[in-house]
């Protein structure tokens, strides 16, 4: 799919974003039962959903997220250290994917397309933020934050996690629940800023410790603060399931406009 697809794709979801009344939105839905019909309605907005990220991200090649704060400036020594990321994994062979928002996202976009990579976003609609950065070669708007989410999984072989907030957290933790539930399997993480991420090692130790967690739960959780050993760590893992031929590849049909 080109970008003028997805550029249609997204402004046909944008459309029905506009039409979405009190009664479709996320936050209403997530207090509680409605009525039959309603849920009715909200479950096909979501498969719509779905199928419309499908269209958008499912010819690309092997993809990395980048994760990262959406607020932190291009001054800052991390926007340089997620440029240099992305560049990186373009240079791989990988496709950059990233949440399409400011700040750090932003700089992983960047460096993917200064590198001459596929950079692609997986937006949030949201009432005051946030709009895809300049950097992305296609990207896809979504509504809900659990089809973000679901997607970035479903399309992504590692993930890289730069300094962030509460979703880069929300992110993380997803991730660790299903290497640990045998959900994903081969799937790299990195947590790049030691500092900004070292009071969750004592956590964690504390976890291994009490017998919550198992060490095995982290063999894929690499803390580092090097740019080589992440590009590393992510090539060694992640092309692993691409050598073993563990993902299909699809050829397009035109008259689906792909």
């Amino acid at each position: 799919m080109d970008t003028t697809t997805s550029t249609m794709s997204n402004d046909l979801l944008t459309a029905t974003t506009l039409k979405l009344t009190d009664k479709d939105n996320e936050q209403v839905f997530l207090e509680g039962p409605r009525s039959r019909f309603r849920e009715f309605v909200f479950s096909l907005k979501v498969m719509f959903e779905f199928i419309s990220g499908f269209r958008v991200l499912h010819f690309l090649d092997p993809c990395v997220a980048v994760f990262g704060s959406a607020r932190i400036k291009e001054d800052s020594p991390y926007y340089e250290s997620a440029r240099k990321i992305g560049g990186g994994l373009a240079k791989l062979g990988f496709t950059t994917i990233t949440g399409g928002g400011p700040g750090l996202m932003e700089a992983a976009n960047r460096g993917a397309k200064e590198n001459n990579g596929v950079s692609v976003g997986c937006n949030i609609l949201l009432p005051k933020e946030q709009q895809p950065n300049p950097y992305l070669d296609k990207w896809f708007s979504c509504n809900y934050f659990f089809v973000r989410k679901v997607l970035m999984f479903k399309y992504s072989d590692a993930f890289i996690i730069m300094p962030g907030g509460i979703g880069t957290l929300d992110e993380f933790f997803e991730a660790l629940t299903l290497i640990q539930t045998k959900k994903i399997l081969d799937f790299p993480i990195v947590l790049f800023g030691k500092a900004f991420w070292e009071p969750l090692q004592p956590l964690f130790n504390s976890m291994i410790k009490a017998g919550t967690i198992a060490p095995e739960d982290l063999n894929l959780v690499l803390f580092t603060d090097s740019i080589d050993e992440t590009l590393a760590h992510i090539e060694r893992i992640a092309l692993k399931k691409h050598m073993e031929k563990r993902r299909q590849r699809f050829r397009r049909f035109r008259i689906l406009g792909e």
